[in-house]
């Protein structure tokens, strides 16, 4: 009994932290909290309603992954994204999402290949109508599709952790109706290499399909969003 009690704590030990982190995460990420500003222990775990120990233990986390920066005998402060951060996620993201579309190419399966012909072809009538709030869902759900149908726990992972940092930026530069539909026109050209099981010319457009919406992005606002 004395050993379940042992480890029950340890789980929700860590459970407490992880919660913890991925808040303050989404918080950085979306904005909340300024580049630069402080992030302080005691009101954030007031905040969270937890003690001080798992917004520590966040703080180290979050250093980490380099979104914030601990100064000692100062306090943690967030370094936020800068516009070479930015174009890293994009350059790196595009060599991920090519070896995805290659891998879901060879393990996709038939629901999920339907789903994704569903989510272009509802995607094109949302174009059509002019409703780009559905666009952008359709845009995700998209990818997430394409994610999962690669067979890779860690690769799938991995471009959903790149994929949080993509919608901050978003939403820091300026909303380009008409890479919408082209972004669609995209997913559908790499939709057809998957049906034809032609893992190589997927992988080259979904490889360009995220260059290509790296420099819509910095055509519509990046360089005046991230002057740092």
């Amino acid at each position: 009994m004395g050993s379940y009690d042992v480890k029950q704590e340890v789980t929700d030990k860590y459970s407490l932290r992880g919660r913890v982190f991925h808040k303050l995460r989404e918080d950085i990420l979306s904005g909340k909290y300024e580049d630069h500003e402080e992030l302080k222990e005691v009101a954030i775990g007031e905040e969270l309603g937890v003690s001080r120990t798992p917004v520590r233990e966040a703080f180290r986390q979050l250093e980490l992954e380099g979104l914030i920066q601990i100064i000692p005998n100062k306090g943690a402060y967030v370094t936020g994204i800068t516009q070479k951060d930015v174009k890293d996620i994009y350059m790196i993201r595009s060599l991920l999402e090519g070896l995805c579309a290659r891998w879901a190419t060879e393990h996709i399966s038939d629901e999920q290949l339907e789903e994704m012909e569903e989510n272009v072809y509802l995607a094109k009538f949302h174009a059509q109508k002019g409703h780009w709030e559905q666009l952008a869902q359709l845009d995700n759900r998209f990818h997430d599709i394409m994610y999962e149908a690669c067979n890779s726990k860690m690769l799938e992972h991995q471009l959903k952790e790149y994929h949080e940092y993509v919608l901050r930026v978003r939403k820091k530069t300026l909303a380009d109706e008409k890479r919408g539909s082209k972004s669609n026109e995209e997913h559908e050209q790499i939709l057809e290499a998957i049906k034809a099981k032609n893992a190589e010319l997927a992988e080259k457009l979904a490889n360009k399909h995220m260059i290509n919406a790296y420099e819509n992005m910095v055509k519509n606002g990046l360089n005046e969003a991230y002057k740092n």
